[in-house]
C-alpha cells in the first residue's frame, strides 16, 4: 500500500496556524495592542472598519523597529521577547511566541511602517497573504503603524466569518 501521509505546503500550514492564533478580528486586535504595549507605547490609536474584516489599524508611539526587525517580524516563531529556555519562566511581556504578525500576515493584506528614534526614516513593508515586499524607506515620525486590510481574504468562505 502506498504512503499517504504528506507534509502540507507552507502556504496551507500557515493559514491553518493563523486560524489558531487569529480566530476572529478581535484576536488580531488583541495581539497588535499587546505588541504596542510591549514596545513601550504610551499612546496607541486603534481604527476598525467592518468589525475588523476590512480594516484594523494600530498606530503606536513605541520604540519602533529596525529594517531587519521589521522583516523578521513576519517569520514564524520570530520574537524579541525570548532568547533561551529560561526566559519562558520569566516572561514579563504580553506577547512572546512570535506567532501574531506571521499569522495575521498569512490571512490578510498588511502594511507595516516603523521607525526607531534617531533614525533618518521609517521602513515600510507590505504583505499580501505571505508575499512579503522588500523594506522601503517611508515617512513616519516614530513608532509603528500597522494597517491590516481584507482579513481572511484567502480563507475559504465560512471559515472565521
Amino acid at each position: 500500500m502506498p504512503d499517504i501521509i504528506q507534509l502540507l505546503p507552507d502556504n496551507i500550514a500557515n493559514q491553518i496556524a493563523a486560524g489558531e492564533v487569529i480566530q476572529r478580528p478581535a484576536s488580531a486586535v488583541k495581539e497588535l495592542l499587546e505588541n504596542a504595549v510591549d514596545a513601550g507605547a504610551d499612546e496607541i490609536k486603534l481604527i476598525v472598519n467592518d468589525a475588523g474584516k476590512s480594516l484594523i489599524q494600530v498606530i503606536d508611539n513605541g520604540r519602533g523597529m529596525s529594517e531587519t526587525d521589521a522583516r523578521m517580524a513576519f517569520e514564524r516563531h520570530a520574537t524579541s521577547k525570548i532568547k533561551n529556555i529560561e526566559d519562558l519562566f520569566r516572561i514579563r511581556t504580553m506577547g512572546f511566541r512570535g506567532e501574531a504578525l506571521a499569522s495575521i500576515a498569512a490571512v490578510s493584506r498588511l502594511t507595516l511602517a516603523s521607525r526607531q528614534a534617531g533614525q533618518n526614516h521609517a521602513w515600510q513593508i507590505q504583505v499580501d497573504g505571505k508575499l512579503i515586499s522588500q523594506p522601503e524607506p517611508s515617512s513616519l515620525t516614530s513608532g509603528t503603524t500597522l494597517d491590516i486590510n481584507d482579513l481572511y481574504f484567502n480563507i475559504p468562505h465560512g471559515v472565521n466569518s
